[in-house]
């Protein structure tokens, strides 16, 4: 094979294995059993004379030939992203696949649609992935083009591929059933949910990052973790669960309402959710550039990134002082 007729399928997972270094979780990034990727590999050793790698039992390292392959790989991967994005369906691009999570309101709908008036002719297309440790992968594999959520609290190796923004601190709220003695005020302290059981989707493998997050700001409150519950596909079949189980659950402020719950802001301190907007590194598409462009905006207009006096981030990203 002349190096000018290589695959980008096998520089796609060079690129991987090159970031992780280990052939287990760039396979699994790939969404490949680790055997196909180990035989691309090869072939792309083949194809250019070269060793990359030098693998051991204990460790996977570049060679100095697989350090000078990466960052140009890396850019026949970005051209071929926009080769694809100039040259496919619609007004000059395919559509842009967008995950906001939930089929409801909340900031990821604002911001797409935002961007859909920004962007008339692009084809901004919704999903609802319910997770972003589970939607994360799918813009890695390219079966997603953006998704939102707490990209702070994804593992790094799934974070790797990844380019973000940060969109939001977004205030967070609890669900309650109706009847709930805490559903009869207008807001939460969060010191009132002590020894209350809290769903937070424990055990479900797509929302990792957001079961992260309420552990730490449960944390030294007396807040306990739910167990795991059936993963509901939907909201009916979320509030047939929610209903069955009876356990508050953490929400935030634009999660949608639903009959028979009362849904009310946590206070004292107001917790506050990072939420970001991901894409894969080197993406390009018009439809991009709408959702930055409309998530910045909305940011400036409704002071999404000033986080109020005395709220609650995660450790990585408590504020300062004022002025600090």
């Amino acid at each position: 094979m002349n190096p000018r007729d290589v695959d980008p399928r096998l520089l796609r997972g060079f690129v991987a294995a090159a970031e992780e270094l280990h052939f287990t979780r760039a396979a699994a990034r790939l969404y490949v059993a680790q055997q196909a990727l180990s035989r691309d590999i090869r072939r792309l050793e083949h194809a250019l004379d070269t060793t990359l790698f030098l693998r051991t039992t204990r460790q996977v390292e570049l060679t100095l030939d697989g350090q000078r392959l990466l960052p140009l790989a890396r850019r026949v991967l970005r051209a071929h992203e926009e080769l694809a994005a100039a040259f496919t369906t619609g007004a000059g691009s395919r559509p842009l696949l967008v995950d906001v999570n939930t089929d409801g309101p909340g900031t990821a709908r604002t911001v797409l649609e935002r961007a859909r008036e920004l962007a008339p002719d692009c084809e901004l297309m919704a999903r609802f992935e319910s997770g972003l440790t589970h939607a994360a992968a799918e813009v890695a594999a390219g079966r997603l083009d953006v998704a939102f959520g707490y990209a702070d609290g994804l593992d790094p190796a799934l974070r790797a591929p990844l380019a973000r923004t940060l969109v939001r601190h977004e205030p967070l709220a609890v669900l309650l059933p109706e009847g709930h003695p805490l559903a009869a005020g207008d807001r939460v302290p969060l010191d009132a949910l002590a020894g209350e059981t809290v769903y937070a989707g424990a055990g479900n493998p797509r929302t990792t990052e957001w079961t992260g997050l309420a552990r730490e700001l449960f944390a030294g409150r007396g807040i306990l973790m739910a167990p795991p519950a059936p993963v509901a596909m939907g909201m009916d079949e979320f509030r047939r669960v929610m209903a069955k189980t009876g356990n508050p659950v953490l929400a935030t402020v634009g999660f949608l309402r639903m009959p028979g719950c009362v849904k009310l802001p946590l206070t004292d301190p107001v917790p506050l959710s990072p939420l970001s907007m991901v894409w894969r590194k080197g993406f390009s598409h018009p439809g991009l550039e709408a959702l930055r462009t409309a998530a910045a905006g909305l940011a400036a207009e409704r002071g999404w990134l000033e986080p109020p006096p005395g709220s609650w981030l995660p450790a990585r990203l408590t504020p300062g002082p004022a002025g600090g």
